[in-house]
């Protein structure tokens, strides 16, 4: 009978260890269930606020084709840094949030991808250096520059009128060379400094030249000879149209407190380029032939060969557009292309803060 007794009661201490087990193995279930809900329902949130952040973004940039119509049905022939689209970054707040953006005219900076090689250049190059050669050198390198392209041989002032350091006539041909072959569509090194797929393959972790346009400024990163600090330092001077080789810059959106810039497209001197700024109106010049006759353009001796460079208009718009929408924050690049006053497409856009 005390056997039997002894026996009930080990079942019965199994039995309640069983259950607790049980009930333990419910709990932690049942908090394992929880807070994997709770993150599906955060997760939900906060995919649900970014893609309110992303229409937000979307609406600034559909406000700014409307400012830019408007803007170009008022005037149709000029460009300039008074009109509406000009005035700096602006923020509007909105449910939940805040909506700013900022326009900027993509022809006030040098294109890095108007410096890639024409198709075919062979005959050109010949009739430039017959030309070079019955002139003579009249420049240190006068009968070189003749067959480069307008962009590369700003580009090349621009680093020198930089001063950066370490940057040297030498260094500043290199880069030049170097990107025109990352452009190009053909794997033949254009000069000495020029690097193409046996050079970027030889690396520690290799690629292949691009022999296509830029998509972005910060691809220089990849390209031979550019560092960090020249990456930076050009920054505020070039640009990126994407898939155009155009070389037009708008005289009239020009910053006046970038002068190099000026300076590198006329071979002037600093002092006649900033000179040049300040006798710009706030409205700019109404035609070319306006900016041709002002008296400190005039008096340069190297402006006729140059002319070609420079518009009083403007067909390419970049928008720096960011939204944020219950801590949800959503950052595009949008270049934006104006066809005859009336229609503007765009033509590419860019997610994240560069």
């Amino acid at each position: 009978m005390i056997a039997w007794q002894n026996k009930r009661r080990c079942q019965q201490g199994v039995a309640l260890i069983t259950v607790m087990l049980i009930v333990a193995l419910c709990a932690v279930i049942a908090s394992q269930m929880t807070a994997r809900l709770q993150i599906q329902m955060q997760r939900s949130s906060n995919i649900s606020f970014n893609q309110q952040a992303y229409w937000y973004a979307m609406g600034a940039e559909a406000f700014s084709k409307r400012v830019l119509i408007t803007t170009f049905k008022e005037e149709e022939d000029v460009t300039h840094l008074g009109q509406v689209w000009a005035q700096g970054e602006t923020a509007f707040p909105v449910d939940f949030g805040t909506i700013s953006g900022e326009i900027s005219d993509l022809q006030s900076c040098l294109n890095l991808n108007a410096l890639r090689a024409p198709l075919s250049n062979s005959a050109g190059n010949e009739k430039g250096n017959e030309k070079g050669n019955e002139k003579g050198n009249e420049k240190g390198n006068g009968s070189k520059s003749k067959n480069k392209a307008p962009a590369r041989i700003a580009l090349e002032a621009l680093l020198i009128n930089l001063q950066l350091e370490e940057v040297s006539q030498f260094e500043a041909e290199s880069m030049t060379d170097a990107l025109t072959d990352w452009l190009d569509e053909n794997g033949a090194i254009s000069s000495a400094g020029g690097a193409e797929d046996n050079d970027y393959a030889s690396k520690e972790f290799p690629y292949l030249a691009a022999n296509h346009f830029l998509a972005s400024v910060n691809e220089l990163r990849v390209i031979e000879h550019f560092t960090p600090a020249i990456i930076d330092a050009i920054k505020p001077y070039v640009c990126v149209i994407p898939a155009s080789d155009q070389h037009k810059i708008n005289i009239n959106t020009l910053s006046d407190e970038q002068p190099e810039l000026l300076q590198a497209l006329l071979d002037s001197t600093l002092e006649e380029a900033q000179a040049i700024l300040s006798a710009r109106e706030d409205e700019g010049f109404e035609t070319i032939e306006d900016f041709y006759n002002l008296p400190e353009v005039t008096k340069l001796k190297t402006i006729d060969d140059k002319k070609d460079q420079f518009v009083v208009d403007s067909e390419y718009f970049t928008l720096k557009s960011s939204a944020s929408f219950n801590e949800s924050f959503f950052a595009m690049r949008s270049v934006m292309k104006v066809t005859n006053n009336k229609y503007i497409d765009v033509i590419s856009r860019t997610v994240g803060r560069n």
